[in-house]
């Protein structure tokens, strides 16, 4: 049990570095090629901060622990939301840009319904996944079409990337070491996964809990804990560095690009229908979250500490509602 709970410890820190070196050499690779700051933001950059979420989802969907893969990212973007914005709220108030709460936010709400409405035949068919993965290309031709509308109104390059939410990554200069982050990267994220996903098997066969709990806790609290510890620590040093516009998107990337492509791999099935496992409860639980922001930042844009207890509050009733479960 100890040394599963060790090599799952050691699958994050993988995830964590894999992914991080992966973003850093393949957007620092298309800069030198010539690509906009902004598409790599768009897409290299937000493709490849999910790739914790993405390669542990599509390894259980392969291996066919599906209610790890969709328990995965369910709990992560329950996290991203409750934990990660809350526990940086309560630290210092957070203030975004304001079509976070006119666009991004909205987006979030329609993409986690309609993963709900995918949901009722109780699998995530190939059909479904091409649709999932559909709206992430037009999510981001989306975000691309306001970026140069910004462009053109005379905003710049750092405003039109702090507007769509998009981290700054810092650039690794020489093609030779750009190819090395990218092959380590990638070597870490699917090592990584491997060891989150096999070594949470055995946990969950060790307490005697579901594979949806292993999914909805270790796993996801895991896949975001990244986003947790840097938050946390910006918002202790007053930096601000945390974006809620990054955090949101990374959940419409979650839901689209990552259970999209798991399911196009392997049809992702529902053991016992969406009613009868409680799936549909947590389902309701990630809507109300994402719906939480909208109505703390609806008139200031601004998530205060209030704000930031109640959406932690949140996240500790619904942790407690899993365990009593278990």
């Amino acid at each position: 049990m100890l040394l599963n709970v060790f090599l799952c410890l050691i699958g994050f820190f993988l995830l964590y570095y894999g992914a991080e070196w992966l973003v850093k050499g393949s957007s620092s690779l298309a800069r030198s090629l010539g690509v906009t700051p902004v598409v790599i933001g768009l897409t290299v950059v937000a493709f490849g901060t999910s790739a914790p979420e993405f390669v542990v989802s599509l390894v259980s969907s392969i291996q066919g622990k599906s209610m790890i893969a969709i328990g995965n990212v369910v709990g992560s973007n329950i996290c991203n939301i409750a934990l990660v914005l809350g526990m940086a709220a309560l630290f210092q108030p957070i203030t975004c840009h304001s079509s976070v709460v006119r666009r991004d936010i909205p987006i979030m709400l329609a993409v986690s319904a309609y993963l709900l409405v995918l949901s009722l035949n109780n699998t995530l068919g190939r059909i479904e996944g091409a649709t999932l993965f559909g709206g992430i290309i037009l999510y981001t031709l989306f975000n691309y079409a306001a970026a140069r509308r910004e462009a053109r109104a005379g905003a710049s390059e750092d405003e039109v990337l702090a507007e769509l939410g998009v981290e700054e990554v810092a650039v690794v200069a020489s093609r030779g070491r750009q190819v090395v982050f990218i092959l380590v990267g990638i070597l870490g994220v699917v090592f990584g996964a491997q060891l989150v996903v096999d070594s949470a098997v055995v946990i969950m066969k060790v307490l005697g809990v579901s594979e949806k709990f292993i999914g909805l806790t270790i796993v996801a609290f895991g896949t975001s804990l990244p986003e947790l510890a840097t938050s946390v620590v910006a918002a202790v040093r007053k930096e601000m560095d945390i974006s809620i516009g990054n955090l949101v998107g990374s959940n419409v990337f979650n839901i689209m690009s990552v259970l999209g492509a798991a399911s196009l791999v392997r049809p992702i099935p529902i053991p016992g229908g969406l009613v009868e496992s409680g799936l549909i409860i947590d389902y309701g639980v990630m809507m109300l979250t994402s719906a939480l922001p909208w109505f703390l930042m609806r008139k200031t844009c601004t998530v205060t500490r209030g704000g930031g207890a109640i959406l932690l509050a949140c996240y500790l009733g619904y942790l407690g509602y899993l365990i009593t479960m278990a």
